[in-house]
């Protein structure tokens, strides 16, 4: 028996790595995606005043900030029982876009393209985004420029380019104006040129690469999105929709009730959980999030370009299942976000100045709310660039969390990868010598994915080996804290 270890995968937001079991003949016996990190985010929040969510959660991930920031702001609008302004909606949707033109960008061109533009099996020296900016620094260019806009749209509206602010309970602590909203309107028009010229270049790879697609990750699951509207694709609000692998509907459900439709199991390889559809069960319950998944269980694209992308998409793969093809899923979001946001500009109620409903309740003092048995509950459920995104407070009667559960869309994704890395292992691997380009194949399933591996883990029981010193501002031990 041979352990072949791959580690650090790259061109990742996180670390983790695959083992591959060879035994003595040469084949392989198991395999499994491992991700080693820990991250206490949710024993973080524990006694946080929930207002101070929508602050603290986009510090989990540089990348995915701001759907962090926005999934929460939606959950404390639950838990104070608040309805936001269209306006703040608007902005909040507005906000979100501006991500998902900086994150499918950054994904497509400097993380997972170069294995498509330089080749799986190319000089690793050369098979990331330096290589694709010195044989091709015209598409490197424009990935650089596309990316740009979407951290111009994050610092306008969300107040800082990294982790944003201006999501609050009620809608937003600030709105647009006119100056700001024509700027960006500009930008937003220039990124659908950009993405335009950008789609050119990629689409002839999808072709060039058939054989990969067919090949790399394949695994038939459910999968799960936002939708409204009878079938419009949605970011920022809707409902769950689950499809079984033929494409039937099996769930619809509201984000607060679901609980009732997903569980999540561990295991001893990872410090990632795996959610699985608890009404069918592990492992036949595992289903799928993110763009491909978005277009599998959508109908409509309701803007021109991306419309006609999608309906090409769907004509070519109809129900996707080959995970390389998340890549033109992304690359047909990309071109919606950046419609979309044009659509939100031209909106003359964008500059609004109605942005937020004001919290009037009074809450309890903590004192009061310790010999108290009332609890507060929010969830906020939206599609983050990855995927689904569900954060979900449980509070006191002051509003001070009790406990918080964050289902991220990496770990929705988790139990298909580690299946997909494993089944393509064995139709790959025969014999202990493994070739960097097959490494680099077993790869490029992770990749697919675009995972976040910093937002995704927890620990494996609940707990972890790494114990908090918490101390006061004179340096006083206050606690220990085992997170």
């Amino acid at each position: 028996m041979k352990n072949i270890e791959i580690a650090p995968i790259s061109r990742i937001e996180g670390h983790g790595k695959i083992t591959v079991q060879v035994d003595d003949s040469g084949n392989v016996s198991d395999a499994h995606f491992h991700v080693m990190e820990i991250r206490g985010f949710e024993k973080f929040l524990e006694g946080a005043a929930v207002e101070e969510a929508p602050r603290i959660t986009p510090r989990i991930c540089g990348v995915c900030q701001t759907s962090h920031h926005i999934a929460s702001a939606k959950a404390t609008d639950q838990v104070f029982g608040l309805e936001p302004p269209e306006t703040a909606k608007k902005l909040r949707e507005l906000l979100l876009l501006g991500q998902y033109i900086m994150s499918h960008s950054l994904h497509f061109y400097f993380l997972a393209g170069p294995d498509l533009v330089m080749g799986p099996e190319s000089d690793p020296a050369m098979r990331n985004v330096v290589g694709i900016l010195k044989t091709n620094p015209d598409l490197g260019m424009m990935a650089i420029k596309t990316r740009k806009i979407g951290q111009q749209i994050t610092a306008t509206v969300g107040g800082k380019p990294i982790s944003p602010v201006t999501a609050v309970p009620g809608g937003m602590s600030r709105g647009l104006t006119s100056d700001q909203q024509a700027d960006l309107l500009g930008k937003a028009k220039e990124a659908i040129g950009l993405v335009e010229k950008g789609i050119e270049v990629a689409k002839p790879l999808f072709t060039k690469y058939a054989e990969a697609i067919e090949l790399l990750g394949p695994i038939e699951t459910h999968f799960g999105a936002l939708n409204k509207n009878g079938g419009d694709i949605s970011f920022y609000d809707g409902n769950m929709k689950v499809i079984d692998p033929s494409g039937n509907p099996v769930h619809e459900f509201a984000p607060e009730d679901y609980l009732n439709y997903i569980e999540e199991k561990v295991q001893p390889w990872s410090y990632m959980k795996f959610p699985y559809l608890k009404q069918i069960g592990y492992p036949d319950g595992n289903y799928r999030v993110g763009p491909m998944a978005r277009l599998n269980v959508i109908d409509n694209i309701p803007t021109e370009k991306a419309a006609e992308l999608f309906a090409e998409y769907k004509e070519n793969f109809g129900l996707a299942q080959n995970p390389l093809l998340y890549h033109y899923a992304r690359l047909i979001e990309l071109m919606y976000s950046a419609e979309r946001t044009v659509q939100l500009l031209e909106d003359e109620t964008i500059t609004g100045t109605d942005i937020r409903q004001p919290i009037t309740e009074q809450l309890m003092s903590r004192d009061e709310a310790k010999e108290s048995s009332e609890t507060r509950r929010g969830v906020g459920m939206i599609e983050a660039t990855r995927g689904t995104l569900i954060h979900d407070f449980e509070t006191d009667a002051a509003g001070f969390i009790n406990r918080a559960n964050l289902i991220v869309s990496t770990g929705q994704n988790n139990l298909a990868i580690d299946i997909g890395v494993r089944e393509t292992a064995k139709k790959l691997i025969h014999g202990e010598e493994v070739s960097e380009g097959l490494k680099n194949q077993l790869e490029m399933i992770v990749r697919a994915y675009d995972v976040c591996l910093s937002c995704a883990t927890h620990a494996i029981d609940g707990s972890s080996p790494l114990e908090v010193d918490i101390y006061d501002s004179e340096g006083k031990l206050l606690k220990k804290h085992l997170l």
